[in-house]
């Protein structure tokens, strides 16, 4: 199975009809949404603030292409080392305080920052340890918003939610490189941190007032390192969802090389100052919003897999240009088209990461998204640095866009659409006996792993159907939680097979079957209906025990 949601699997006729029932700023109806998304607006717009600010202040304290660079890696690398991390925690914790304590982190270090520029004792790794430490917070904070949005908005209303958060982002973006190029001229760069760090107060007051509903297992809470292995089994088990992080780091390798140079595009090749460096990071927000807006339109005629491969003309097209420029109006003009091409493929594939994962583990699953994607966004920040250091920053722009063309076109052929669901038979699924009384106590202490299995009787002309259904199943299984899957066949009696598969204790194969979607127990019934005989397929578990302590405990 290659998604876990009725929208990942309809077609590309019925998303298109499901993009025009929608209109851009429907989300905004529902009052959580709306009050979480104005705040968020004033935080972004100071984030980028200070991402002004930081970037200009590197130019002044080390104005060499790898370490202007190294701005960018420094906020991006926490989201490498702790997306999954902060994914498992937020989808362990309430959502809300891990959101408010992030937020509080953010405010603090960006209030530190601001205090030593303006005393002057901040130097080129100082501002690279500050940004590195404002990244850990956005690392912490990042899986958690995004896990939020389904919580604030109906599903028919999610897509638009993504892009309408993509659009304040750019709003901000807009705004913020403007002001902070303002700011930094009128008071200079701790004045650009002082704005940052208030900003971060306005979110936290708005998440202090959301009214969250949690909600409410009758199972104990994940533990941690299970729950980080629990979010990448389920990755790991989803084809769709690989696809998705493959097309998004091959875009954002190439993309990156923006953020590395354009503050050394600005300053050397432009001969601009900070003003200048503002409006052309505004310009692209600019570019990003009207691209988001026109996105409504855009997805009724383009499948997901079109619009990430427009984004990508887009790019290529924006990156040769400022590689080319000369002037302002040049390089203003391929950032509108950067703008644009960015919000388009980004918001695309997270709608589309977001919609796959099921609530139990959608944290997780971001946050192994945003890992590949801020990961490679460093990673191309950096070499970008690199390279513009060895043949020169336009030269470094030029290649980027040409390579990030040729890439794209290599991928453009891995779809982001799943296959259309298949109704379901009416057949029930493998149902094991309940556990015997004796052995309550043992699984009360949720200690030794369990063994699950179930047993088909398969008419050989089935084998092929029944191959084909297994392979389908053992994604469900490891996605829902097994360790391992294995299918086996009797030598003696061909018609006879077995799959067997582990979890890691008893509460896990509880939450196992919490975790099954109505998708996952079609694709069980698929399987079942395939069986022959008189009753249906025999469904058992085991408990693990050690034999030498079972031996003592019992002498």
């Amino acid at each position: 199975m290659a998604s876990r949601s009725t929208d990942a699997n309809q077609d590309t006729a019925q998303a298109r009809a499901a993009a025009s029932s929608s209109s851009t700023f429907s989300p905004l109806r529902h009052p959580s949404f709306r009050l979480l998304w104005i705040a968020s607006l004033a935080s972004n717009t100071g984030i980028w603030v200070q991402n002004t600010g930081a970037g200009w202040l590197m130019t002044s304290l080390a104005p060499s292409p790898i370490m202007v660079s190294l701005v960018q890696t420094a906020s991006m690398l926490p989201i490498f080392l702790l997306a999954l991390p902060a994914g498992a925690i937020a989808d362990i914790l309430d959502r809300r305080l891990h959101l408010i304590w992030a937020q509080g982190w953010m405010c603090a270090m960006g209030a530190l920052l601001c205090v030593l520029t303006a005393l002057n004792m901040i130097g080129p790794w100082g501002l690279l340890a500050l940004t590195f430490s404002i990244g850990i917070g956005s690392a912490m904070n990042s899986p958690a918003w995004q896990a939020t949005t389904p919580e604030l908005v109906p599903r028919h209303d999610l897509t638009q939610a993504i892009v309408l958060n993509s659009i304040g982002f750019n709003i901000a973006r807009s705004i913020g490189p403007a002001l902070g190029g303002f700011i930094i001229g009128l008071a200079g760069t701790q004045a650009a941190f002082a704005f940052n760090a208030l900003c971060f107060l306005v979110l936290i007051m708005a998440l202090v007032a959301w009214k969250r509903e949690a909600p409410r297992s009758r199972l104990p809470k994940e533990h941690f390192l299970s729950a980080m292995r629990a979010g990448m089994r389920f990755v790991g088990a989803s084809p769709l969802m690989r696809t998705i992080i493959l097309r998004s780091v091959v875009y954002v390798f190439f993309s990156a090389a923006v953020w590395g140079l354009l503050p050394l595009l600005v300053r050397h090749r432009l001969g601009l100052g900070p003003e200048a460096y503002g409006m052309l990071l505004g310009a692209m927000g600019v570019g990003a919003v009207c691209g988001g807006l026109a996105m409504t339109r855009l997805r009724r005629r383009l499948s997901s897999n079109g619009m990430v491969f427009m984004a990508t003309l887009l790019s290529a097209a924006a990156l040769i240009m400022l590689g080319l420029a000369r002037h302002w109006s040049l390089a203003g003009a391929g950032m509108l088209f950067y703008g644009a091409s960015w919000i388009i493929a980004t918001s695309t594939l997270q709608a589309r990461a977001q919609m796959i994962a099921p609530a139990w583990v959608r944290a997780r699953a971001i946050g192994i998204y945003q890992l590949s994607f801020n990961g490679m966004l460093a990673l191309g920040a950096t070499l970008a640095g690199w390279l513009g250091d060895a043949v020169g920053v336009h030269w470094a722009l030029l290649g980027s866009g040409i390579g990030g063309l040729v890439a794209g076109t290599a991928v453009r052929a891995l779809r982001l659409e799943g296959p259309a669901l298949q109704e379901a038979p009416a057949t029930s699924i493998p149902e094991p006996e309940a556990p015997a009384p004796e052995l309550a106590g043992l699984l009360a202490s949720d200690r030794g792993r369990v063994l699950e299995g179930v047993r088909y009787r398969i008419d050989p002309a089935d084998r092929t159907a029944f191959l084909a259904a297994m392979a389908h199943l053992r994604q469900v299984r490891m996605r829902s939680g097994a360790l391992w899957w294995r299918l086996y066949e009797d030598v003696a009696h061909p018609e006879y097979w077995a799959e067997f598969w582990a979890v890691e204790s008893w509460t896990e194969h509880l939450r196992e079957m919490d975790r099954l979607e109505p998708e996952d127990r079609a694709i069980i019934a698929r399987a079942a209906a395939l069986h022959r005989g008189d009753t249906p397929p025999k469904a058992s578990r085991y408990l693990a025990q050690d034999p030498l302590i079972a031996q003592g405990r019992h002498s």
